[in-house]
């Protein structure tokens, strides 16, 4: 077992745990968290994670350790986060009885720890969380409290900072993931090592092989190394007042292709995003030309796209990027490579390098 931990002011702080069979531990872990045996709690999972067994195992702990729990089960996939269904979620949680001393817990990938979050940060203001992840991609939206539903144009435009109470990893739960799941969080990975980890991001390019052939040893490591990169940067800026933003590396093109296209699971479109990213980075003079082959050549390495497909439109993309999160009075804003392990934050970024980058990166 690995425990990473999170730092944060006013006694919020909390740990990542990382080993395997964890799932069957929930309840004890509950116990050791504080969380009351006298009110009732929900489990928020999706219909596939349902299905692979990981629900049962987590009631069963639960009621081992005296825990009445109950459960509302979303349909897989980036659909689910919307405000109608969490709008349902919450009446569900209002009907069993749950109250200011309950607590949510995100059974599933990045959907489901986003919707089950914003469900606790506005169940009655805010009562406690837990993250369970079940896919690798989730390592990187598991930590550190933002809580989102979507809006039909715009991913994430609706949520909250809440933080967990812990997140517990179960390794377990990656044996049963696709190899388009395993490259779509490997994804993430690559993007910590850009960002915060020269050692990591070569690490991973070195170890890919065994990474996307699901190695529990390997794979441990990543998520403890790459948690505990997200972890610093939330310590240093919780609510992304400032450095926080460097997490969205590739995510703002990544996002607008991710939404526009409807095909690529959210790690493929970061990929893409990053790419694009770091030949921006190039054509601003911000990084030598060799740090942005360096990034396509690890996207390339794990199997991930790396060019934007020919069907989207240019104004449609400069338009959702221009409401990307990060922006500001209609801006482009870009977190940009300097080398690999360090980036910074420049806003208005001149639309016709976008533009350039966009047509240069195009499939075909």
């Amino acid at each position: 077992m690995i425990r990473e931990h999170v730092g944060l002011e006013g006694g919020r702080a909390y740990d990542i745990v990382i080993g395997e069979g964890l799932l069957e531990q929930v309840g004890g872990m509950l116990g050791e968290l504080g969380v009351s045996e006298a009110s009732r709690h929900l489990v928020i999972t999706d219909a596939n994670v349902q299905a692979a067994g990981y629900l049962e195992k987590v009631i069963a702990s639960m009621a081992a350790a005296g825990y009445v729990a109950e459960v509302y089960v979303i349909p897989p996939g980036e659909s689910s986060k919307s405000l109608p269904l969490a709008g349902e979620a919450l009446a569900f949680a209002y009907q069993c009885g749950l109250d200011r001393r309950s607590a949510v817990l995100a059974l599933g990938g990045g959907v489901v720890g986003d919707f089950a979050g914003f469900v606790a940060a506005t169940y009655m203001r805010g009562v406690a969380f837990v993250q369970l992840p079940t896919s690798l991609l989730a390592h990187d939206s598991a930590v550190g409290g933002k809580v989102a539903v979507n809006l039909p144009q715009a991913k994430n435009i609706i949520g909250a900072f809440h933080q967990p109470l812990c997140v517990v990893y179960d390794t377990t739960a990656l044996q049963t993931l696709s190899l388009r799941e395993m490259r779509s969080g490997v994804s993430e990975a690559i993007k910590h090592g850009a960002i915060r980890d020269r050692d990591l991001f070569f690490w991973i390019e070195q170890h890919q092989e065994g990474l996307l052939a699901n190695d529990s040893s390997l794979m441990s490591e990543l998520l403890a190394r790459s948690c505990r990169i997200k972890a610093q940067v939330v310590a240093e800026d919780e609510t992304e007042q400032g450095v926080r933003a460097i997490l969205n590396f590739g995510h703002t093109l990544g996002h607008a292709v991710e939404v526009l296209a409807g095909t690529y699971t959210h790690g493929e479109a970061v990929a893409i995003g990053m790419v694009a990213a770091a030949d921006l980075s190039v054509r601003l003079g911000l990084c030598a030309a060799e740090e942005a082959v360096l990034v396509e050549r690890a996207m390339v390495a794990c199997g991930l796209p790396t060019l934007i497909p020919n069907e989207l439109d240019e104004a449609e993309l400069i338009e959702s990027m221009r409401k990307d999160k990060k922006a500001a009075g209609g801006t482009l804003t870009f977190v940009l490579l300097r080398e690999i392990g360090r980036v910074e934050i420049v806003e208005d970024v001149p639309e016709s390098a976008v533009r350039d980058v966009i047509r240069a990166r195009r499939e075909g």
